[in-house]
């Protein structure tokens, strides 16, 4: 497994399948490498029991591999940020200038109270493989010439897939900069599904 997490066309694999399953050549698409280069990286990943996959007609679809291989991704990107002070400088030149953030437990409270809107500004096929329930899925790339549908008199929480997600940062900067009270999520997709899968379920 730690073979399998030396490489950065690995993790950024790994980054993209914890948003929604692909197919190799979404996957290559997406990254800007060959189809044969891809294949050769998830095979590594599949091999680290850290990918399925899933053949669908004359295409191969990988998915990551559960919870379990999700906390595992996302317990080492957490940790680079804590412990790896180039991989802060490195994000934070990345993402610009800081955007204002809100925690999950808040943005609850407020979205109870219908004081908030929530956003997803990931593309529409990885919304559709899941995300946050109540959130509306506008992408990045329509968000300005949809910015008539969201109400002037609530607050827009973004989200996008994590913290070096640079979408939910510009979403933040376009709305303030057209009149709109906004904020970050200060997680992504994956940590709210990990948290949701821990809470306890209540019963009727």
């Amino acid at each position: 497994m730690g073979k399998a997490f030396a490489s950065p066309v690995r993790l950024e694999l790994l980054d993209l399948l914890a948003q929604a399953p692909r197919t190799v050549e979404a996957l290559a698409r997406a990254t800007g490498q060959s189809n044969a280069n891809v294949s050769q990286h998830l095979q590594a990943l599949h091999t680290a029991g850290m990918v399925t996959r899933e053949r669908q007609g004359t295409s191969v679809r990988y998915e990551i591999a559960g919870p379990d291989a999700l906390r595992v991704w996302v317990a080492l990107r957490d940790a680079s940020i804590m412990r790896l002070a180039e991989v802060e400088r490195a994000a934070r030149d990345y993402l610009g200038e800081g955007v204002e953030v809100i925690g999950r437990d808040e943005l609850r409270e407020r979205m109870m109270r219908g004081d908030a809107i929530l956003i997803d500004v990931r593309p529409q096929e990885e919304y559709e493989a899941g995300h946050i329930e109540g959130a509306r899925s506008i992408p990045i790339e329509e968000l300005d010439k949809r910015l008539a549908e969201l109400p002037a008199d609530r607050e827009i929480v973004v989200y996008c897939r994590g913290p070096f997600c640079a979408f939910a940062h510009e979403a933040v900067r376009r709305l303030t900069g057209a009149g709109h009270d906004s904020r970050r999520l200060a997680e992504g997709w994956p940590e709210w599904r990990l948290a949701s899968e821990l809470e306890p379920q209540t019963t009727t």
